[in-house]
């Protein structure tokens, strides 16, 4: 456990050998755990994870002036300062991208030797935008259902909640049987993060979130970036690829087939693509 401003968060560090790579999760709120197979990567190199302030094995204070960006930028910061990383790779999942650019942005880029970004959220209205459009592709019942609610403020509904389990096995998790570290994943979330920072819902973004967009520094990236999403991701592969074009000389991979889980339903070639990349970029 180490101190942080607001409470004290878990870590866990395995493996030796290569430049460290750091997991960032996503969420706001949610926990490290959906991204457990990525211990596979500790046999080349230190696989980092953390569980963010306010969710899984950290502490989950009650003040919520404590959920904004710059203070997960700080805290990030603390954990790399108490490892004593002089150089390390930065992975982030959906907000966890987020997060990894914005400490590139706050803290400089001279340690960064890579970053990988899965499912992206670069602009929290590029991302409502995309999902939005989804919705209007789910069928007419769970369609009206998500948009009726949405505008009612509704979200506790059981028609809601039929419509968004469509969705997420559409968007989220097209597997059919969830795998146990993302259903666990999903149950240690802390919900209040994601509220305030996001907002109630993922297509209604009232939270101080709201108007985040990192895309006009993209083209100040200097370090090696890899995008990756699945071909049905929240994050969409035209957003993703637009990022990837704003940013230098970077790379993007869409897993057909997948989705925003697409490090779960494409593991083995998701591993493969990460371990690739972080030795070209060792």
């Amino acid at each position: 456990m180490l101190p942080v401003p607001g409470g004290r968060i878990w870590y866990r560090a395995q493996g030796d050998g290569g430049t460290p790579l750091v997991i960032l999760h996503g969420g706001p709120g949610a926990t490290h755990e959906y991204l457990e197979p990525l211990r596979a990567l500790s046999d080349e190199r230190p696989v980092i994870f953390y569980d963010q302030l306010g969710g899984g094995r950290s502490d989950r204070p009650a003040d919520e002036t404590l959920w904004t960006m710059d203070r997960f930028v700080e805290e990030l910061d603390l954990l790399i300062g108490h490892l004593g990383l002089d150089v390390f790779h930065l992975l982030g999942s959906s907000w966890g991208s987020t997060l990894a650019v914005l400490y590139a942005q706050q803290k400089g880029q001279s340690r960064i030797a890579s970053m990988v970004l899965s499912g992206p959220c670069l602009s929290a209205e590029v991302w409502a935008k995309d999902a939005r459009e989804m919705v209007k592709r789910l069928p007419a019942k769970e369609r009206d259902a998500i948009i009726d609610c949405e505008a009612r403020g509704d979200f506790s509904s059981p028609s809601y909640a039929e419509a968004m389990d469509l969705f997420y096995h559409r968007h989220l998790c097209r597997m059919r049987e969830w795998p146990e570290c993302l259903t666990r994943s999903l149950g240690n979330m802390g919900a209040d993060v994601y509220r305030v920072m996001w907002g109630p819902s993922e297509f209604t973004v009232n939270g101080n979130m709201k108007g985040m967009d990192l895309t006009s520094f993209l083209g100040l990236l200097r370090v090696p970036t890899l995008y990756t999403c699945g071909e049905f991701d929240e994050a969409t592969s035209r957003s993703v690829r637009h990022f990837a074009d704003l940013t230098p000389g970077s790379k993007a991979i869409v897993f057909l087939g997948a989705s925003h889980s697409h490090h779960l339903e494409k593991e083995d070639e998701y591993i493969a693509s990460i371990r690739s990349f972080l030795r070209s970029a060792d």
